[in-house]
């Protein structure tokens, strides 16, 4: 496969970035954090309609249960 330009500069990483990242994975993920984050999954991935809000998935989400 052809070589990238975008890959054939690649730099050193950032070392701050580095250390965020670190931390980040360390970080628990609350039950509040990961309900946006379904929400927000869910908005992305539905159809194009104006009726269709960020609003109204969460909405939508409060009376979808899965079964565990």
């Amino acid at each position: 496969m052809a070589d990238r330009k975008q890959f054939l500069g690649v730099g050193e990483a950032d070392g701050e970035l580095l250390e965020l990242l670190k931390t980040a994975k360390q970080r628990e993920v609350t039950e509040a954090e990961l309900h946006e984050q379904r929400i927000s999954f869910a908005y992305g991935n539905a159809m194009s309609s104006d009726e269709i809000t960020k609003d109204s998935v969460r909405r939508s989400s409060e009376n979808i249960r899965l079964r565990a």
